[in-house]
C-alpha cells in the first residue's frame, strides 16, 4: 500500500516553527483547500526536517504539498486524543513552477509505481 497526499490550498494561518526535543526543526502549516460547490476545508500539516526557508510563506500563498496522512494518538488533559494530518515531504510555493511540477511528477511516479 502507499499513501500519498497531494494537496493545493492556500495558507490559512502563518507558519509555526518549533524545535522537537530530537533537534529537527517541526514546521506546522493550516492549509485551506477549496472544494467546488462545497466549503473549503483546512487541512493540518506538519513538516519535520524543514528547512530554515520553509517559515518564509505568506498567508493567502497558494502551495502545493506532497507527503501521507498520518494519525497520532497523544495524552491532553489526562485523556487520549488523536490528530489526523499531512506528513509533508515536500512544501512549494505554486508561484514557483518548476519546483511545484517536479513535486507533481514524482508523486505520480510513486503513485504508479503503487497500481503497477
Amino acid at each position: 500500500m502507499t499513501n500519498v497526499v497531494v494537496l493545493v490550498g492556500r495558507l490559512a494561518r502563518p507558519a509555526e516553527v518549533r524545535e522537537l526535543p530530537s533537534g529537527d526543526r517541526l514546521v506546522a502549516y493550516e492549509v485551506t483547500v477549496p472544494r467546488e460547490g462545497e466549503r473549503a476545508e483546512s487541512v493540518p500539516v506538519v513538516w519535520i526536517g524543514a528547512p530554515a526557508s520553509a517559515s518564509d510563506h505568506a498567508v493567502d500563498d497558494t502551495m502545493l504539498v506532497v507527503g501521507r496522512v498520518r494519525r497520532r494518538y497523544f495524552q491532553a488533559g489526562g485523556r487520549t486524543q488523536s490528530r489526523t494530518e499531512v506528513v509533508a515531504d515536500v512544501v512549494v510555493n505554486t508561484r514557483h513552477a518548476k519546483r511545484a511540477a517536479a513535486a507533481l511528477d514524482r508523486a505520480r511516479t510513486t503513485l504508479s509505481e503503487a497500481v503497477v
